[in-house]
């Protein structure tokens, strides 16, 4: 038997090599590699011993022989295969152990250059790999050392069966591309959304208890190269999260994080059903919790600054399943902590991003959609009001705040704003008024000069003028229906204020 070793990573190798040379292995190494296992005690010959030729171009060249590429890839039981073999004086490679240099590691560092990054592109690991995975009947192939220990114990007793191989060899594969996808990202930057093939690199973060339901099965990625949001966070106390609090974490982290004062959010079922801005965080919360009190027992809470004692002594009385900001107060965490349950998330800062990462994805049947994030800034100098009468500065603050929540409910939604204060919403609805009688009736008392935010047109005027009977003073839209004349008209009848956008924010 005979392994060709390979290591960037040197962590295991040593261990492994030492159990392959009881199974009788003779060793064959590179570089780094070499040098390591070496100083171990190892019997261990260079690849330049047997390819006769030295790594050559500052070590770009070192594997590609055929007499590496031939022990690896010759099928034993082809006796053609087997007879060019010995004709050749090839010998046989029965393990490729191998792992990459480290690109992605490169690239997320800070002022990292171009040079750099290309020199830490990888040819020979991951050709080394292709050739092991695809030699699989007969050739074992190991990517990550986490598998050194029982592919060992496995040699020792006897060797791998055919489906432990081939176990190795498609996650080899996996590997190469992951490592290809990160490469092809790194070049393309933030150019080209669209390409004609696309490819997302994603890395396994952990098994989730069950997805949205219990019968289905579910797990957590990271983007690669990713680092940050909600994936990211370090959760610092409470019970395992689930499928469902990692979907509404995340809609509270992006609401919040889209409103640059601070801002505290109540997600329930990833639609804000509390938002307010205010310059006390505690009197921020009590208003988002206020807007709708019963929806927000069991929700989600987000912060956009640090959680302060104040806050944190506010959420007390109240039922929450998780709260995400960027960071907390000492006395404030112990205050949290005091729940056993409530799970607590710090979101770290410095996320980095290359173009896939702007990418939202969803799946349908026979394949996936692809579209940017719906992330631009809104600029309000391109609004144009369309009533007649002006809103009043009050309004187009708040006008502008509720059009920014709008953005973050699913379709079709309607938004109440009092204040900087969501205080009454209407969302995922199959036909628009029925989304105004929704915020109307949570919003109560507090409809009496609020103004309301759609994400899209009205396509009648009936949610206008249902909107202005009960106090609604002013509206805020895309605008583009056929019947804009007659949802005007309405406005102006009940001396409603309009301002129209241009853009529309769906959210399917």
């Amino acid at each position: 038997m005979r392994a060709l070793v390979s290591v960037f990573d040197k962590k295991g190798s040593v261990e492994l090599c030492q159990a392959l040379v009881k199974c009788g292995a003779d060793l064959v190494s590179t570089g780094g590699t070499f040098q390591a296992l070496s100083q171990a005690g190892l019997d261990v010959k260079q690849i330049s011993d047997l390819t006769g030729f030295p790594e050559i171009l500052d070590g770009r060249v070192k594997t590609l022989h055929p007499l590496i590429y031939g022990g690896i890839l010759a099928r034993r039981d082809h006796l053609n295969h087997m007879d060019q073999i010995d004709s050749h004086s090839i010998g046989l490679i029965d393990v490729v152990v191998v792992n990459l240099y480290p690109f992605e590691a490169t690239i997320t560092r800070p002022a990292v250059t171009s040079e750099e990054a290309l020199e830490n592109i990888d040819i020979g690991g991951p050709s080394l790999l292709r050739a092991a995975a695809k030699n699989h009947p007969f050739v074992t192939v190991l990517v990550d050392p986490n598998d050194y220990s029982w592919v060992a114990d496995k040699l020792s007793a006897g060797g791998l069966t055919l489906d432990e191989r081939r176990g190795l060899a498609s996650k080899a594969f996996q590997h190469v591309a992951l490592y290809d996808t990160v490469i092809a990202q790194w070049l393309k930057g933030d150019s080209g959304y669209f390409t004609d093939e696309f490819t997302l690199g994603l890395r396994k973060i952990s098994a989730l208890r069950y997805g949205e339901n219990p019968h289905q099965i579910a797990a957590l990625y990271a983007d690669v190269p990713g680092g940050g949001g909600v994936v990211g966070a370090t959760q610092l106390h409470g019970k395992e999260l689930s499928f469902n609090n990692i979907l509404d974490a995340n809609a509270a982290w992006i609401a919040v994080s889209d409103f640059p004062d601070q801002t505290v959010a109540i997600v329930k079922h990833t639609n804000p059903c509390g938002l307010s801005s205010h310059e006390d965080q505690a009197e921020a919360y009590l208003r988002a919790n206020a807007g709708d009190p019963v929806s927000a027992f069991g929700g989600i809470v987000g912060f956009n600054r640090s959680v302060t004692v104040s806050a944190a002594e506010a959420m007390r009385p109240v039922f929450y399943e998780v709260v995400v900001a960027p960071d907390y107060e000492p006395e404030a965490l112990a205050i949290l902590r005091k729940k056993r349950d409530l799970r607590i998330l710090r979101v770290p800062e410095g996320i980095y991003t290359v173009g896939a990462q702007n990418t939202e994805a969803r799946r349908v049947s026979g394949g996936v959609l692809l579209q940017s994030a719906d992330v631009s800034e809104d600029d309000p100098s391109e609004w144009s009001v369309r009533s007649e009468r002006q809103p009043s500065n009050s309004e187009q603050h708040d006008l502008a705040f509720a059009w920014r929540i709008a953005k973050h409910l699913k379709s079709n939604a309607i938004v109440l704003v009092k204040d900087r204060t969501l205080v009454g919403m209407g969302a995922g609805q199959p036909n628009r008024v029925t989304s105004v009688h929704l915020a109307l009736r949570a919003a109560g008392e507090n409809a009496q000069g609020a103004v309301l935010a759609s994400d899209a047109f009205f396509p009648f005027a009936d949610g206008v003028e249902l909107a202005a009977q009960h106090g609604v003073t002013a509206v805020i839209q895309p605008g583009g229906s056929i019947r804009d004349d007659e949802v005007i008209r309405a406005t102006d009848t009940a001396s409603l204020a309009m301002l129209f956008t241009g853009r529309r924010h769906f959210k399917h």
